[in-house]
């Protein structure tokens, strides 16, 4: 696994929602309608229960997640790397800052939806220590099937 030169976390600016849209219609939406819009992605970054992470390696960006803070769980609705940058650890640095910041709001678990034909995103929530908890036929516009996981981050006393 080779690193990243210089990769830098930080919460998305109001000028990211743009490039956020596209990522997602590139590298999650594909072959479904396109929901993400950079309206969409804006109206997020203005929500106050909600945290949109960029990383970046220089100009583009590398990666990037949208996940909304409730009183105990936290729901990851976007996650994404582009594919050059994969297997470079970005992603697991991405979801370490997201677990951090969730343990600090006092969130107890993460949840997330999938694509059940996504098999190396599975691979990697499972090796992050996620958990296949249902599948949901027909959950993408009627036609794909979702792989609902779940991860438990906060250590009982």
């Amino acid at each position: 696994m080779k690193a990243l030169r210089k990769l830098a976390l930080g919460l998305a600016l109001p000028a990211d929602a743009a490039l956020i849209a596209v990522m997602s219609r590139e590298l999650i939406e594909t072959g479904l309608p396109w929901t993400w819009t950079p309206e969409r992605v804006a109206r997020n970054l203005a929500q106050r229960d909600t945290l949109v992470l960029t990383a970046r390696d220089g100009a583009p960006l590398a990666g990037f997640a949208i996940m909304q803070f409730g009183e105990e769980h936290a729901h990851l609705s976007l996650f994404a790397v582009r594919p050059d940058c994969q297997r470079q650890g970005v992603g697991r640095r991405m979801l370490e800052w997201l677990t951090e910041t969730a343990l600090t709001a006092g969130i107890a678990s993460i949840r997330l939806e999938l694509r059940e034909t996504n098999l190396g995103a599975r691979r990697f929530y499972l090796d992050q220590g996620f958990a296949e908890t249902v599948r949901v036929p027909g959950y993408y516009r009627g036609g794909e099937t979702a792989v609902r996981m779940f991860r438990g981050i906060r250590v009982k006393v």
